[in-house]
């Protein structure tokens, strides 16, 4: 479902089952079926170009701003959040209080299936996050990371995959 505040680029392809809002998205984008992916009126998402957003993703940006980067390679059943905390419980927040932070997902970076990205992550260029990952600390460009939390396997070469 398109609702508000809606920028695409040509060539977008969202799946009729999937909700967005508040976003601008890039030239050649898939999103696949029943995600949603949104921002707010303060903090538009943004997704580059030629992302691809696979089934039943989860991308929610209306408290801080998320921004995809282009050729991004997103899996199905991946959560990206820009907050986390007890909502409905103002005794929790004592204990544990709403976080808010940007987070950012740089170019040719891919995401495995049921990754967790966590209010706060930046993610460099050229990264890649195994399936089941917990991600809550930043990483540099060319990193492969994995685990809960998720932790620096290697790092890839940049003479291969820089364009």
């Amino acid at each position: 479902m398109l609702t508000e505040n809606i920028n695409l680029g040509a060539g977008v392809v969202v799946d009729p089952s999937s909700s967005i809002n508040n976003i601008k998205i890039g030239n050649n984008v898939k999103i696949a079926k029943g995600c949603s992916v949104f921002g707010s009126a303060e903090f538009i998402l943004h997704v580059g170009e030629s992302t691809y957003i696979g089934p039943h993703s989860f991308i929610q940006g209306y408290a801080a701003a998320i921004e995809i980067g282009n050729f991004v390679s997103i899996a199905q059943h991946v959560n990206i959040m820009s907050s986390s905390g007890p909502n409905a419980s103002p005794l929790m927040q004592k204990y544990f209080p709403i976080v808010k932070k940007n987070v950012k997902i740089g170019d040719h970076s891919w995401i495995g299936a049921n990754a967790v990205i966590m209010p706060g992550v930046i993610l460099g260029k050229f990264c890649v996050v195994a399936a089941n990952s917990f991600v809550n600390n930043c990483f540099d460009d060319f990193s492969v990371v994995g685990g809960n939390p998720a932790r620096l396997i290697k790092k890839l070469d940049p003479e291969i995959v820089s364009l």
